[in-house]
């Protein structure tokens, strides 16, 4: 508990947390218990919009998970075309997150935004695959100085409802650099450059702005892991 009060808090959540909190007072006037419940209600949203720093990996042709989670799913995907990617398939790292993730996104890799593309649209469980096509998203490439461009996807959810993007086309960006949020419980997608090979498995939990996704200057191939 008394970590969550010395972990810095996203702006957005102080609202959240300000209107739960008047919501337990209420409750408390009717019911001890009730206020108890609205007591930790306001502390887990205090919890969910935490903004802790991160040591960010900052040699050049690193990608870093923009997403703290799950790794779900790995797979070669054509990227969507709002991405200007063209239509050879590339590889996709899909990260999950929970309502217990940290969900600040952060930037992959150096580089230049290209392209901000927002699709209204359905809010399936992110962790369904049709949810990529479906869901309501947001939609980012970015191009390094090697002109080799990454996209990468906020995914809304079953449960979240809100997309927050705090960067614009034509930025100049740093890899571990904070640039959104999604509440509460939703997916990232990242699609590498062809040729880059997952550092990651499916099934690792990634933390934003320190797992490495990918090396696009080592020829190491794809990882391979068990659950052990």
């Amino acid at each position: 508990m008394f970590q969550l009060f010395r972990t810095p808090i996203h702006r957005e959540g102080y609202l959240f947390a300000a209107i739960f909190g008047v919501i337990a007072l209420l409750l408390g006037w009717v019911s001890p218990i009730l206020g108890w419940i609205g007591f930790v209600l306001t502390c887990w949203c205090l919890y969910f919009f935490r903004n802790p720093e991160r040591v960010t990996p900052t040699r050049e042709g690193l990608v870093i998970s923009p997403a703290d989670g799950i790794v779900q799913l790995i797979t070669k995907v054509t990227p969507p075309k709002e991405m200007g990617l063209g239509s050879e398939k590339r590889i996709r790292i899909s990260i999950f997150m929970d309502v217990f993730n940290v969900h600040v996104n952060r930037i992959p890799i150096d580089g230049v935004i290209r392209t901000i593309y927002y699709h209204k649209g359905k809010f399936l469980n992110a962790s369904l695959e049709k949810s990529s096509e479906h869901n309501e998203r947001q939609l980012f490439v970015v191009e390094t100085n090697k002109k080799q461009k990454i996209g990468f996807v906020q995914i809304a959810g079953l449960i979240a409802r809100r997309i927050r993007c705090d960067i614009k086309e034509g930025q100049s960006v740093k890899a571990g650099e904070r640039f959104g949020l999604i509440r509460f419980g939703s997916r990232v997608d990242v699609f590498l450059p062809k040729g880059a090979e997952p550092l990651v498995i499916e099934g690792q939990k990634t933390v934003a702005g320190e797992t490495v996704l990918a090396d696009l200057i080592s020829k190491e191939g794809a990882r391979q892991g068990k659950v052990r």
